[in-house]
């Protein structure tokens, strides 16, 4: 039987980018969300094959720790001509030091495109992948997983959004996610179409967990 969420949520998330994006993703449903950042509670060590395993560990890492329900996504790209890359390893990419360099990762994943001779869209298909999973202190999960589908281009283009956003672009549009507002990547109806991989999941999550206010 599905659980319904209830009072404080903790986001299990590190990533202002993520973090703004799951409040406003949350908001509609009087939910009172938290950061993991916010509390101060370490992150946990990723080591799923998947993105669903990933985002489990995360939820109950900070479910355990705050005593609280906690919702965790685990998502990245997923590039064709790269079989599969950078796939779970999306944010790692982007490391540099202390810091992500998303920047520098779409360099890379440009190069490498390049070396591969992927020039024409069909040759730069690409999708995004989101799991999200809420876990309770009892041990209780729930976990959906969608993905959005696009192409990659070049040079990136738009300062919206954050990760991979500027060099993606959904398909069935001629703007990429980093030329699209909040509102049009990821808002759920009225206002949005529910575009963007995170709110797909976020969607199907809201249907067995969430109730309006």
């Amino acid at each position: 039987m599905h659980r319904r969420i209830k009072g404080t949520l903790v986001i299990a998330t590190h990533n202002p980018g993520k973090l703004n994006e799951m409040r406003e993703l949350l908001a509609p449903y009087g939910v009172e969300a938290v950061s993991a950042g916010e509390l101060g509670l370490p992150e946990p060590e990723e080591t799923g094959s998947t993105f669903r395993a990933n985002a489990e560990i995360k939820a109950r890492a900070a479910a355990k720790a705050a005593t609280l329900p906690a919702f965790a996504d685990d998502s990245g790209l997923v590039v064709d001509r790269l079989d599969g890359a950078p796939g779970i390893l999306s944010a790692r990419w982007a490391m540099s030091g202390p810091d992500l360099d998303f920047a520098a990762a779409m360099w890379r994943i440009e190069r490498l495109l390049q070396e591969r001779g992927a020039r024409t869209p069909g040759e730069r298909r690409a999708h995004f992948v989101s799991a999200l999973c809420v876990a309770w202190p009892d041990g209780h999960i729930e976990e959906v997983e969608a993905r959005a589908d696009g192409t990659l281009v070049w040079p990136p283009r738009g300062t919206f959004g954050f990760g991979y956003d500027p060099m993606f672009m959904p398909d069935g549009f001629e703007r990429t996610f980093g030329e699209m507002t909040s509102v049009e990547k990821h808002g759920l109806p009225p206002l949005g179409r529910g575009l963007s991989h995170r709110a797909r999941a976020f969607k199907k999550l809201a249907e067995i967990c969430l109730e309006p206010r």
